[in-house]
C-alpha cells in the first residue's frame, strides 16, 4: 500500500521534490506522521461583506475570519484508519493570532482514485481535490465539486455561496523550508481568503492520529 497522494498522482508522484514526496508520502504503510511549524507571512481576506461567511465557517473550524502578518502556525499530518475503515490523513492547522487561537480542520481520504477533503470538525463539507505536480517538483491542489452533509441532508453545495481554492506547496532547497500559497476565489465575487507562508517539518513514527486531531463525526458519504 502507498500513500493516498501517491495513489492519486500515479507516476506523477515521482516528479515531486524528494522532500515533497516524503511529506505527501505520510500514510499507514510507512507509519509516519509529519508536523510542520512555521510562519504565515500574510493572512488576508476579501471585502468586509465576506466576514459573516468566514465567521460562520469559524464555528466548525472550516474558515478563519482573522487577518495578520507573521502569524505562527502548526500543521499536523497524521495517518489513521477511520471508523469506516478508510485510510485518512489529518491536515489540521492551528494559528496564533495575538491572544487568539484559530484552527482549520481537514481530513483527507482516497475515493475511487480521487482525494476527497473533508472540512470542519464534523466533516460537513466534502471537497474533491485536483492534484498536479508543477515544474519545480511542487504540488498544486485545486478544489472542485463540493458537497454538504448534515444528518440525513446531503446536497451539492452551490458554488455561488462558496469558492474555489488553489493551493501551491513546494520545497525550497535554498532556505530548506516548505512554502505554501493559498487563494480562495468566488467566480462572481472575486477574492475571499488567502495566506502565504513557510515552515519546516519533523517526522515521527505514528500508526494513528491523536484524538484531538480527529473529527467529532466521520461522514460515510463522499
Amino acid at each position: 500500500m502507498t500513500s493516498i497522494f501517491e495513489r492519486a498522482l500515479g507516476e506523477d508522484f515521482d516528479h515531486l521534490h524528494p522532500m515533497m514526496k516524503r511529506r505527501f508520502g505520510v500514510g499507514l504503510d510507512v507509519a509516519e506522521a509529519c508536523v510542520g511549524r512555521g510562519v504565515m507571512t500574510t493572512i488576508r481576506r476579501g471585502p468586509w461583506w465576506t466576514v459573516p461567511f468566514l465567521q460562520i465557517g469559524r464555528l466548525r473550524n472550516i474558515l478563519i475570519p482573522d487577518t495578520g502578518i507573521d502569524v505562527p502556525f502548526v500543521i499536523e499530518n497524521y495517518p489513521y484508519r477511520d471508523p469506516l475503515g478508510r485510510e485518512t490523513v489529518t491536515f489540521v492547522r492551528e494559528y496564533r493570532i495575538g491572544s487568539r487561537r484559530r484552527r482549520f480542520d481537514a481530513t483527507m481520504i482516497l475515493d475511487d482514485g480521487r482525494v476527497v477533503d473533508y472540512l470542519g470538525t464534523h466533516q460537513h463539507l466534502a471537497v474533491d481535490l485536483e492534484l498536479r505536480v508543477d515544474e519545480r517538483g511542487g504540488l498544486l491542489l485545486t478544489s472542485g465539486a463540493q458537497r454538504f452533509y448534515e444528518g440525513p441532508i446531503g446536497f451539492r453545495f452551490p458554488m455561488l455561496f462558496s469558492g474555489r481554492a488553489r493551493l501551491r506547496e513546494y520545497y525550497d532547497d535554498a532556505d530548506e523550508r516548505f512554502h505554501v500559497d493559498l487563494e480562495v476565489h468566488n467566480r462572481w465575487f472575486g477574492f475571499l481568503f488567502g495566506y502565504r507562508g513557510s515552515f519546516q517539518c519533523e517526522w515521527m513514527p505514528a500508526a494513528d492520529a491523536p484524538a484531538r486531531l480527529k473529527p467529532r463525526r466521520h461522514e460515510a458519504r463522499t
